[in-house]
């Protein structure tokens, strides 16, 4: 049981491994090259049988016509003499079985055969002749009967022709089979490989559709075949997501915004309740529904942030942004609310083009998370690196899992559920600044720290020409 699923376990890999143009190349060479052994095998048969049922009746022509001649009491001299095309040789034996008349090839050797036929009769055999004939001979051996008494006459054809033939089909089947089966495989493989040539663009232009850009479609060949169908299909399902996606960004944003007007009169309503002198458990209800609310309302803001983010709305908005001004702002702030953190920072002016306040969203989001984890230090840091912007905001908090670097970027993911809730966080600030950063062209990616964990934001620098038109 272990050994068979070990072998399709290696037989998937290596399914994988060589992909569908190799896999029908190899297919092909190995059907022709089994076809071609089953053809050459029929051939093979087939040609050594005529060639020996050639030989046969060529024996027994010869062993006719001497029988004939030796009825009529013709001088067989020119029977017994072989021709220059082949390699016949001939005996003919009295009664007891010694030999009365031979070609000159068999001059002085005794009976080939100890074949006996009665008049009349013709009996045959394969056998291989004495001495210098040590060589496969077809033998027919034909009893005739003489005035001068019974006769057996025995004709020898070789079998040379026989075995040169069948060679010559063995070789050919060596030498050709190895020959053909390359070529089909190479013409196979370059043949499915232009055949999958759509199929291939259709791969690259799927790889370049997001969430941002489902408008685009794959490309549909001009063939009317399997593939243009395979894209139609594809086409009509991204049809289907993009409408889904629009309706689902026309629903958050609606509904965030419809959100706004009552949770504004909520908070109204309670900052004036705030104001009233209320009973102990009265006043406590009070400040959870502030405290709510306002957790409510950060949480539609997010919300509308990333019904923008999926929009692709912060491509439209270009403006020159200094990012070491706009992280010093945040440190200020930091420094301000959370004097118990030791905040270490380093700033290079850096200059990027995009949109202000989404960048500053990010940055404000990335030092809350920070804040949040922190047990007593967080790290700034802002400046340039392989011809990117890079913003990186650590702190000594506990380092973030491997397995959760990325998971933590997805929405309303939080790996810490208690703490989070309990700060108002809902899991959507990580996602938010990542699609953000996407949105300019940049990456969000994890650092591992020897202690604690840190974000690091790479944004791509602006041309000379681009912060001309931009300032």
């Amino acid at each position: 049981m272990v050994v068979t699923l070990r072998r399709r376990l290696a037989a998937l890999s290596l399914r994988r491994r060589l992909g569908v143009r190799l896999r029908s190349a190899l297919a092909a060479a190995v059907v022709v090259a089994i076809a071609s052994l089953l053809a050459g095998g029929v051939l093979f048969i087939t040609a050594r049988s005529i060639l020996l049922d050639n030989v046969n009746t060529a024996a027994n022509d010869k062993a006719a016509q001497i029988a004939a001649a030796l009825k009529a009491g013709t001088d067989l001299s020119t029977l017994l003499r072989p021709t220059a095309r082949d390699r016949t040789v001939v005996q003919v034996l009295d009664g007891p079985g010694r030999v009365e008349a031979a070609s000159d090839a068999l001059a002085g050797e005794t009976a080939i055969s100890t074949l006996s036929p009665g008049p009349g009769q013709r009996i045959k055999e394969q056998r291989h002749l004495p001495g210098v004939h040590d060589e496969p001979f077809w033998i027919v051996a034909q009893g005739v009967s003489t005035p001068s008494g019974n006769r057996t006459v025995l004709v020898a054809e070789s079998l040379d022709t026989v075995d040169d033939g069948a060679g010559a089909v063995i070789v050919a089947l060596l030498l050709g089979l190895p020959i053909l089966a390359l070529t089909v495989g190479c013409a196979t493989f370059l043949f499915v490989g232009r055949t999958l040539l759509p199929v291939e663009a259709m791969r690259r232009q799927a790889a370049t559709i997001t969430a941002r850009n489902l408008h685009e479609r794959l490309p549909v060949p001009a063939t009317d075949d399997e593939i243009a169908a395979l894209a139609a299909t594809m086409n009509t399902m991204l049809d289907r997501i993009e409408a889904s996606s629009a309706a689902q960004r026309r629903f958050v944003g609606d509904a965030s915004h419809e959100l706004r007007s009552p949770l504004a009169t909520v908070q109204a309503n309670a900052d004036l309740l705030d104001a009233v002198d209320l009973p102990e458990s009265a006043a406590r209800s009070v400040g959870r529904i502030r405290t709510e609310s306002t957790r409510m309302a950060r949480l539609v803001e997010d919300l509308l942030l990333l019904a923008r983010a999926d929009n692709d709305q912060f491509r439209k908005r270009r403006q020159d942004v200094d990012l070491d001004d706009l992280v010093y702002t945040e440190r200020e702030r930091l420094a301000e609310l959370h004097p118990r953190l030791s905040v270490r920072a380093s700033f290079e002016p850096v200059r990027v083009v995009g949109d202000h306040d989404a960048l500053l969203r990010v940055v404000r989001n990335l030092i809350d998370n920070s804040i949040r984890h922190a047990r007593a230090n967080v790290t700034i840091s802002v400046g340039s690196r392989d011809g990117l912007a890079e913003i990186v905001i650590g702190n000594d908090g506990p380092p973030i899992p491997a397995g959760d670097r990325e998971r933590i970027f997805d929405r309303f993911v939080r790996l810490d559920d208690s703490r989070s809730r309990a700060d108002g966080g809902s899991g959507l600030g990580l996602s938010i600044a990542r699609d953000i950063v996407s949105a300019h062209g940049g990456t969000l990616t994890v650092d591992e720290l020897d202690q604690g964990a840190a974000m690091r934001i790479r944004l791509p620098l602006p041309a000379a020409s681009e912060l001309a038109v931009s300032s």
